[in-house]
Formats: structure tokens, sequence, C-alpha cells
């Protein structure tokens, strides 16, 4: 049974989520600040965690943060701040998705659901297919069309760390950093040529992509 660890100070939508949590078959515990939760996440050991950022204690990305240090479950933030920034910095700290408050349940469920498929361990395969293109992880090939792509070293790390991460979103900060290297983690205007150059090589439509995916001023990511 999947357990899911729900850290907000606000009853009723802690009463909420564990009702229809339950309702659905997961084990739920809750924390109403960034202290009891890093706690309860130790001794219990979630699958999971439904994280909003503004506790009476901490920052939600500081409780990322610690989470982070030894903790791989997914992490779902819940959240009524809507600036870019505050998304941007929860994805670098280390969550997995960010909703905005109020949520639909349905929605919330689903992404719940797609956390926990993507964090099960299953061997990765060494081949990544689209209706548009396959990436080969092991060789480094893509083709498209039965024929191959050439991509630079850069076009390459950038569809690699992505195709890696299938649905989840990668922001800017970590695409820079791994690709380029710390000093360049504002050089946001990198990323829009790269992608650019990648979906003209890759998309069926580059001007309506369907496999690279911008979330605007947070990060990219690759569905198949």
């Amino acid at each position: 049974m999947t357990r899911v660890l729900v850290v907000d100070d606000e009853p009723q939508i802690v009463r909420a989520l564990r009702i229809n949590l339950k309702a659905r078959g997961y084990e739920v515990d809750a924390a109403p600040d960034g202290r009891t939760a890093l706690d309860l996440a130790a001794r219990r050991h979630p699958d999971v965690i439904l994280l909003d950022l503004g506790l009476p204690d901490m920052d939600g990305t500081e409780v990322i943060r610690g989470l982070r240090g030894w903790l791989s479950a997914p992490i779902i933030v819940l959240s009524a701040r809507r600036e870019s920034d505050d998304k941007v910095e929860a994805l670098d700290a280390g969550a997995d998705d960010y909703v905005t408050k109020p949520f639909g349940m349905a929605e919330l469920l689903a992404r719940l659901r797609a956390a926990v498929r993507r964090a099960a361990p299953v061997e990765e395969a060494p081949v990544v297919r689209t209706e548009a293109f396959s990436v080969d992880l092991a060789a480094k090939r893509v083709e498209r069309n039965g024929r191959d792509v050439r991509l630079t070293p850069t076009e390459w790390h950038i569809l690699e760390l992505l195709v890696r991460n299938p649905g989840r979103l990668v922001g800017q900060q970590q695409l820079l950093q791994e690709v380029w290297g710390p000093t360049y983690v504002k050089e946001t205007n990198y990323l829009r040529v790269y992608m650019a150059q990648l979906r003209r090589k890759l998309e069926d439509d580059p001007s309506h992509p369907r496999h690279l995916i911008t979330a605007p001023g947070i990060g990219y990511r690759f569905e198949m």
C-alpha cells in the first residue's frame, strides 16, 4: 500500500486529502509543520509527499532540501504561490511537481499516480521511442524516419537529461548547471536556442511540440 505524507497547516485541506486518499487505498500521515514532517518522514518512510510551501515554522523549500539529503520519494508541492521564481526554487531544491492552490482533486490524484509510477524501480529501456523519433541511450543515437539524426554534444546532453526523466519537469537551473556548469545558471537564453534546434530536428511540428514541452519560466519536460 502506498504511503502518502501530507504536509500542510490548513486543517480543511488535510482533511479533504486524507478522505480522498484513504478512499482510494492510500495510507496517509499528516504533519502541520516542517519539523514534524521531517520527523515523520524519517520514521514512516513515505512513498510520496504532498508539501505546502507556506509552513508556520520554516519554508517548504527548506523541508525539500532536508528530505533530499536522504529520501528519493517524489515530492509534489501544493502552494498558493504563483510566481515562477517560487516554482523554480522548489523544483531546483528537489521537488518533482508543483500544483497551485486551489487545485482540483482529480488532477492532483492523477499527478500523484504519475509520480508514484515514475518512482517505481524499473529497468531502464535502452531505446526510448516516440511517434516522431527514437533515442538509443546506450549508443547515444537518435533516429527519425529511419535515418540517424546528427546532434551536437550539447543537444545530446539536454535531450538525454529530459529523456531519462520522462514526464518530469526538469528545471532550467538544473539543465544549465548539468550541461554548461554552475556559472551559467542564469543563461536561460542558451536553453531557448538549443531547445528550438532540438525541436526542428525531432518534432513533426516544431511550433507545436508534442514531446519536448516548455513550462514557461520554469523548465522543460519530455513526453512520450
